[in-house]
């Protein structure tokens, strides 16, 4: 079965780059011939550069400058010697300059991200577990699949939240010697800080629990000797604390620096710390322009360096106060984030920014969810009041307007980011023209000869299929096989339908796609804790039913207004609602015409497993099954299905008795406990009877002749032309000497065969099986929008 896999994401990422680039918010080339650092030129365009990350603005500073030149002149371009060897003749003065920075010896690596590869292996041993905050930086997160490969158990929490935390440090703490919690210091995109009080209050209460923090975006700008932001917390950090600081960005040079107290730590890492043992050392112009920095870092002009920087952070929110944006986190960092929600308002809002002459960046996803999409500005010494104040106006004026173009309202954006609502919002979207909008919550509203022409030959949720899901699924008293049922139906003026499908929301594991061995371990995990890792789901459709869920006319003059409407009917049952995620999915007719509009709208492509179905007319053609089958697939047949024929008992059945129900469900179980390829919630007993109780459904039985035990069982839907083969049950005590499953298939093909059927959706998974009897596959995908990137980040974790 197809899995939602590395290069899936990988994929995703490709795809969602290119829209960016095409929108041309990424991927841009500044044009100037110099830097002042306060503009750049971007295809032309003088614009005011809110985007830098050096927030004292060291990089530009005329001693830094000089220093990395003459250090060229003297020493050349680079020192190519590993420095477990030999280090240049400047190295020793910069360590001596950092230990009195920091007041302990240091550890220079080359940039963060080869550092996170070099330290992290290096201090955590096999005996140890680690817990990551699910926004901890990229390289952090990229360094710890070696250690995890390793068989160290790996672990990550929902962002800040401590409660999390201190449940996974309980569940690591019976075997495990030390337990490690990677976090950032200053989060590079909200702006956020770690809880560090509360981090200290758990360490307290907890001696296994050690800390590692990357703190590259709290360098310089705070704390003494700008030291950054989490040893300002500390002052003197306890030995369980190791910390990552830079000497690029705010310190204006180049590489970075492990911080800890702990001497058998650093020992360590300087054995053997990967690339920090076998990778080229800092250049002799970098290391020249860090100790020129360290030396205003060391002098009392830094202070007045942070001062100056926080009245432009202070002139900067006391700005934003005054508007409606929607900030996502007030605090004295310099590093801001106005949500839009979804990218379409994104990339609206940008481009108004870039026409006003202003350049900030976008926030996209990975780095943030996607509907989380937002503006990420910086401000630096560089920028002068008047700076910020026509940034603040630019964006105060735009925003609306952009919320407005791609109907959103403020609001809806306040409410993604759980910020308050404002009591007037100004930005109202356009109302849509010349349709009619029908919800219901019950199938029974509607009149079957509204919904069966639109969904008969489709799969099992035509009038009469979804009358017994909604009896069965709302009714649940189980949390995880309780549902809620939507239906949309679109109409035109004249009562016409031009778009109709229905939503339910359910309970589902976030594992359901990962692979077996993800599924293994956190099934073993959930035996104390059922609903560890599962989240409520929006479908189009149900986690029952398969195929194409959407009913578009789209010769209709309204039919992008209908997708309109669709798109604003799915906005009102999230805020209704409440999923942690929106999956829409199976637009096996449609794809390329709604691609643009997912990718707008805030939602991620993954692939699904192929569905498979067999075409009965060609069965028609040429009389005996075994034709329509390749000359490899007639062997497999002729060796592992026929001569199994006629060796059970077979039976078609339209209704079940009590025992027969208990029999059936016990199969259904069996495989449904065997088959962690695709991992879901078992269904309850009562959708069984119910099944057996409407003319719709059939069983095809099985049964050994010397027990007369039902072994094998098919139950499958009729929906006008299309037979559906939905769920199978089997008895493995008997699948070597009956070919139990095969028989199964082959008989449904059989009954699927009858006159008036032209299609039989064989569904998802056995691929390989169902192919060798001449089934066909087609390609799927779901389109995801989740409140946050947890579920994903925790599988790639896993995976």
């Amino acid at each position: 079965m197809a899995k939602i896999r590395h290069n899936q994401f990988i994929d995703t990422l490709t795809e969602l780059s290119k829209n960016a680039k095409a929108e041309g918010v990424i991927q841009l080339y500044t044009e100037d011939e110099s830097f002042s650092g306060r503009v750049i030129t971007i295809k032309g365009k003088e614009l005011l550069h809110f985007g830098t990350t050096g927030y004292l603005g060291l990089e530009q500073d005329i001693r830094i400058k000089k220093a990395a030149a003459e250090a060229i002149m003297k020493y050349g371009t680079q020192f190519p010697l590993s420095k477990t060897y030999l280090s240049h003749s400047l190295y020793k003065q910069l360590e001596e300059k950092l230990f009195e920075m920091y007041g302990c010896e240091v550890l220079v690596t080359k940039n963060s991200t080869l550092g996170h590869i070099g330290v992290l292996p290096s201090i955590i041993r096999d005996e140890d577990g680690i817990i990551m905050d699910h926004q901890v930086h990229w390289s952090v997160q990229n360094a710890v699949q070696s250690i995890k490969s390793r068989g160290v158990p790996v672990e990550m929490i929902r962002h800040n939240d401590m409660d999390m935390l201190e449940s996974r440090i309980k569940m690591l703490s019976q075997n495990c010697e030390k337990i490690w919690y990677l976090a950032d210091g200053v989060y590079s995109m909200f702006g956020d800080v770690a809880p560090i009080n509360q981090i200290k209050e758990l360490c307290s209460r907890y001696p296994q629990l050690y800390l590692y923090y990357d703190d590259v975006h709290g360098m310089s700008w705070k704390g003494k000797h700008g030291t950054g932001f989490v040893i300002d917390q500390y002052g003197r950090l306890p030995e369980n604390v190791v910390v990552f600081t830079t000497m690029s960005k705010s310190f204006g040079a180049s590489g970075s620096t492990m911080v800890t107290t702990n001497r058998e730590l650093l020992e360590r890492v300087k054995s053997f710390g990967g690339p920090l043992t076998f990778s080229a050392q800092l250049e002799p112009a970098s290391v020249a322009a860090a100790i020129a920095s360290c030396d205003i870092h060391l002098s009392p002009e830094i202070v007045r360096m942070q001062q100056s920087l926080m009245q432009r952070i202070d002139h900067c929110n006391q700005l934003l106060l005054n508007t409606d944006l929607p900030l996502v986190e007030v605090n004295d960092c310099p590093v801001f984030y106005v949500g839009t929600g979804v990218p379409a308002v994104g990339y609206n809002f940008t481009k108004k920014l870039y026409h006003e002459g202003i350049y900030a960046n976008m926030g996209l996803f990975p780095a943030v969810p996607v509907k989380r999409t937002g503006i990420r500005f910086t401000i630096s010494l560089h920028n002068r009041l008047s700076d910020i104040d026509q940034l603040i106006a630019a964006m105060e004026y735009h925003y609306p307007a952009s919320l407005k173009e791609e109907g959103y309202t403020n609001n809806q954006v306040r409410k993604i980011f759980k910020l308050p609502a404002l009591e007037v919002d100004s930005a109202q979207p356009k109302a849509i023209e010349g349709i009619r909008t029908e919800t219901y919550d019950s199938i029974d509203q509607i009149a079957p000869e509204d919904w069966n022409p639109l969904m008969t030959g489709r799969n099992c949720f035509d009038h009469e299929g979804l009358q017994i899901l909604e009896n069965v699924f709302s009714k649940s008293t189980s949390l995880e096989t309780n549902w809620d049922f939507r239906y949309l139906i679109i109409r035109d003026q004249s009562g016409k339908i031009i778009l109709a499908t229905f939503f339910t929301r359910a309970l589902w594991k976030d594992d359901m796609l990962a692979p077996e061995s993800v599924s293994r371990h956190l099934e073993s995990l959930r035996e104390s804790a059922p609903y560890l890792h599962t989240s409520n789901v929006l479908t189009m459709g149900s986690l029952f039913t398969e195929g194409e869920h959407l009913y578009w006319d789209e010769t209709s003059a309204l039919a992008n207004h209908a997708i309109e409407a669709l798109f604003q009917h799915i906005e009102e049952l999230d805020a209704a609602l409440k999923p942690d995620v929106i999956a829409l999915r199976d637009f096996e007719n449609h794809e390329k015409s709604f691609k643009s509009k997912f990718d707008s709208k805030g939602y991620v492509r993954i692939s699904l497993p192929d569905t498979n179905y067999f075409d009965v007319d060609k069965l028609r053609n040429v009389g005996e099954f075994v034709d329509v089958l390749t000359s490899r697939s007639r062997k497999h047949f002729k060796k592992d299905i026929q001569p199994f024929i006629g060796r059970l008992e077979l039976e078609v059945r339209s209704s079940l008795s009590t025992e027969e129900i208990d029999r059936a469900y016990t199969l259904y179980q069996n495989v449904w406990k065997n088959n962690l390829a695709m991992n879901t919630f078992s269904y309850q007993r009562e959708l069984f009877t119910a099944m057996a109780e409407e003319n719709n459904w059939e069983f095809i039985l099985l049964r050994c002749p010397k027990r007369r035990l039902i072994v094998g069982v098919m139950f499958a839907y009729t929906n006008g032309t299309t037979y559906c083969p939905s769920l199978v049950g089997i008895d493995y005590g008997y699948t070597i000497e009956f070919s139990v499953y095969r028989q199964l298939l082959y008989q449904a093909i059989k009954r699927g065969s009858k006159p008036g059927l032209k299609r039989i959706d064989f569904g998802f998974s056995a691929n390989f099986e169902k192919h060798k009897l001449g089934a066909e596959s087609l390609r799927r995908y779901a389109y995801l929008q989740a409140k946050d990137n947890y579920s994903l980040e925790m599988l790639e974790t896993l995976s």
